[in-house]
């Protein structure tokens, strides 16, 4: 049997003693009234600040935002089944931030910026808030570069620039993603980090667009945040503001991003969803009255910085639903207002096979020309003047019973404009491509051919420029003019695609 020795015991509590270090902390806390929906009541959390994060006994989060006097409202990031009724809650001191890196490119993530793509973790060493103040004035500088998306119809006609923010509105299932993730494809090569906002989409929609980025190689400058239908409305609420936060990240490091908001819709009904259950007073189609102030915040993040800051740019496209074409509803005529112009997607366009559904007539870009390289603004005036012209001559002769010459002229030449502006999903052209099609169309080239003839002719001449021509696309490209050796080229090339062409289709 071992012997007890006084003085080591004495000696190990003596050590233990020195060694210990009393930590007192003051922690907010409170106790949990009331559960369900989404929402938790809670007493106490006496100095809670309003947006403050704040953490439940088994491990949700939530965020403060009704401070009332006898409780405060929490909206819960979780579904929150685990919550007990009086179980404690404590406050975090901090407001939702999100880690940012550049190893966020290629990823799937939610609005926490959890990655949800089964990749493993993504390493960061910043953090950067969810909610941060949009540049100032002075911070800022007008837009002159173009972003093109690759659609004859929105760069010839209705152009956008870094740090426009253009609205894409439409009704359901006339292509509004479609145009969005083309533009996010015609990209590739462009230095433009993109990043796609999925907001309430079904998860089968979400994982289609993944598989075309994947697919045509577009994920290596994409991150993709998607939060679904099924998730808690608080997080399909932040799932903007964490695209807006990364967005920023590469924008003051001077990188131009693109990011897509698909769609505002979706999150305006989640923030009546939260406002509703934390009995809030309903204002408009049942909206709260600060749902101005919802998207106003978030898209005037978008800006085109000066050189100062280092001339990096946010081009926001946010995408907001109709119901029946009624642009004069509550949530568009907001958007229409924050933003810089807007693609009207037609349903009627859509289902007659113009594709994209681009309404031009409705359509607008606030910043226009300014947003083009010189030589598309050579050739894309005519267009705009011939398509107005083919559009009111249209709706007339639908009344007339004869028609002169000149006017059968103008509708066949409208009709053959119409097709060339048509485009298949996924295949967007680059400018020089587009120029070499706006010039071909308004210059007759195509008024002998019938309509079915038109596309397949300008894909074989698209093709003829690039392998027989390559002197067409350097000079467009390296001058931005489209000058009298690139018009001589592209005669030379329509002349022989049409005598070759004509050919063919005898045969």
């Amino acid at each position: 049997m071992g012997t007890f020795r006084a003085d080591e015991i004495s000696n190990i509590i003596r050590e233990r003693i020195e060694q210990y270090n009393r930590e007192v902390k003051i922690v907010n806390t409170g106790t949990v009234l009331q559960v369900g929906d989404g929402i938790a009541r809670i007493y106490g959390l006496n100095e809670v600040m309003a947006g403050e994060l704040v953490e439940f006994e088994e491990g949700t989060k939530g965020i403060a935002l009704n401070l009332e006097s006898k409780n405060v409202g929490v909206v819960l990031m979780g579904d929150g089944l685990m919550i007990k009724e009086r179980s404690s809650v404590k406050a975090t001191g901090k407001i939702a931030q999100i880690p940012v890196s550049e190893a966020y490119l290629g990823r799937v993530i939610n609005a926490l910026a959890q990655p949800i793509d089964g990749r493993g973790p993504i390493a960061s060493s910043e953090f950067r808030l969810i909610e941060s103040p949009a540049p100032g004035i002075i911070s800022r500088r007008s837009v002159y570069e173009p972003l093109q998306t690759g659609l004859i119809a929105i760069d010839a006609m209705i152009p956008i620039g870094r740090g426009q923010r253009e609205l894409i509105i439409g009704d359901r299932q006339t292509g509004k993603t479609a145009v969005a993730t083309d533009t996010i494809l015609n990209q590739k090569g462009q230095n433009v980090i993109c990043i796609y906002v999925a907001i309430g989409q079904k998860a089968s929609s979400v994982a289609q667009v993944v598989t075309t980025f994947q697919d045509k190689g577009a994920m290596e400058y994409t991150i993709v945040v998607a939060e679904m239908a099924d998730s808690a409305a608080a997080l399909q609420y932040l799932a903007p503001y964490t695209g807006a936060a990364l967005a920023e990240y590469f924008m003051y490091r001077e990188r131009h991003t693109l990011i897509i908001y698909d769609d505002l819709s979706k999150q305006a009904q989640a923030y009546r969803q939260m406002s509703l259950l934390l009995r809030r007073p309903p204002g408009r189609e049942a909206y709260p009255g600060d749902v101005f102030y919802l998207h106003s915040r978030l898209l005037e993040r978008a800006a085109k910085l000066n050189s100062s800051l280092g001339e990096g740019s946010m081009t926001a496209l946010p995408i907001v639903e109709t119901q029946s074409g009624d642009v004069s509803a509550y949530i568009p005529t907001n958007v229409i207002s924050i933003t810089d112009g807007q693609l009207f997607l037609s349903a009627d366009l859509f289902n007659a096979g113009i594709r994209p559904a681009i309404n031009v007539g409705l359509s607008v870009s606030r910043v226009g020309s300014a947003a083009q390289i010189k030589a598309m603004k050579q050739v894309a005036g005519k267009l705009k003047l011939d398509l107005a012209q083919f559009t009111e001559l249209e709706a007339f002769s639908q009344f007339a019973s004869s028609l002169e010459k000149t006017t059968q002229n103008l509708l066949a030449r409208g009709r053959r404009l119409r097709e060339l502006l048509k485009q298949s999903q996924s295949d967007p052209l680059t400018v020089e491509d587009q120029i070499a099609t706006i010039y071909t169309g308004t210059n007759g080239y195509l008024d002998a051919l019938e309509i079915e003839q038109v596309r397949v002719f300008l894909q074989e001449l698209r093709s003829r420029l690039k392998n027989k021509k390559p002197g067409f696309q350097e000079i467009i490209s390296s001058t931005k003019t489209f000058t009298e050796e690139a018009e001589a080229l592209l005669k030379e090339a329509i002349q022989e695609e049409l005598k070759v062409f004509v050919v063919e289709e005898q045969i």
